[in-house]
């Protein structure tokens, strides 16, 4: 799950191969958001602005998850628009509603819906 894969929580690792580039895919994840870090960091380092970013997202140490964490849930939606940016008109999306019946989506994935399913986010992979 590219949720999963973003903030640094994803378990499903597959064989060998998978390992390795998923390995890569994290360190180059890593590198990505040391960037954002210290652009955050530069370019607030007036007041205390700075000093309390960096004392939310430094106590992590190098693998920044809190800020993979507030990235995503500040950047989900744009992800979900890219991700069904090619669906079709017909496409579907199988998703449970409140009252516990499965729906499909609205046409394309739901891409015209406003909502991005997220219900699925913060449970524990093993359990999906």
């Amino acid at each position: 799950d590219i949720g999963d894969i973003i903030r640094g929580k994803d378990l499903f690792l597959g064989n060998d191969k998978e390992k390795e580039k998923r390995k890569q895919l994290d360190e180059n994840l890593i590198e990505i958001f040391k960037k954002i870090y210290n652009e955050l960091t530069r370019t607030a380092t007036r007041g205390s602005n700075g000093q309390a970013l960096q004392e939310r997202y430094k106590k992590d140490g190098d693998k920044f998850f809190q800020l993979r964490e507030d990235w995503w849930d500040a950047n989900r939606a744009t992800v979900w628009e890219a991700i069904t940016c090619g669906t079709h008109k017909g496409d579907t999306y199988f998703k449970q509603s409140s009252e516990g019946k499965y729906s499909f989506t609205n046409g394309q994935c739901g891409r015209n819906e406003g909502k991005v399913p997220t219900n699925l986010d913060y449970v524990p992979q093993f359990l999906r």
